[in-house]
């Protein structure tokens, strides 16, 4: 079964970090563009970074720059965010989603239409 698996969400503290996993089972993810959504309660979906499938090139949503780092790992076939100083903000789910003709620049507006997407992990963010 083709699928995509987030991990790691939870209830951290502002201030402290998060490391998001998507793991990929029946297929490799090694040729594959793999970006990270947000959408948080009651507003619309937020690209958050994305990843080619060389790993060299990436993108990241203004909000997150400079505090998020998305990395790909294609011997564990797994894509990682990782979230430092994170806020209130930042409370959302967090799904990720992989396709293999996307031009980086679209795939968030492409989401829907994406070969492959997550069923997303929650992180809270709260004092």
């Amino acid at each position: 079964q083709v699928q995509l698996v987030e991990s790691g969400g939870g209830l951290v503290q502002p201030g402290e970090s998060l490391r998001l996993s998507c793991a990929a089972s029946g297929f490799s993810l090694d040729s594959y563009t793999v970006g990270w959504i947000r959408q948080a309660p009651g507003k619309e979906i937020e690209g958050v970074a994305c990843i080619d499938e060389t790993g060299h090139n990436t993108i990241y949503g203004d909000s997150v720059k400079g505090r998020f780092t998305i990395s790909r790992d294609d011997a564990k076939n797994t894509v990682y965010l990782q979230m430092n100083r994170l806020t209130p903000k930042d409370t959302a789910v967090y799904s990720c989603a992989a396709d293999r003709e996307v031009i980086m620049s679209t795939m968030f507006r492409l989401w829907r239409y994406l070969d492959v997407r997550g069923q997303g992990t929650l992180v809270t963010v709260a004092s």
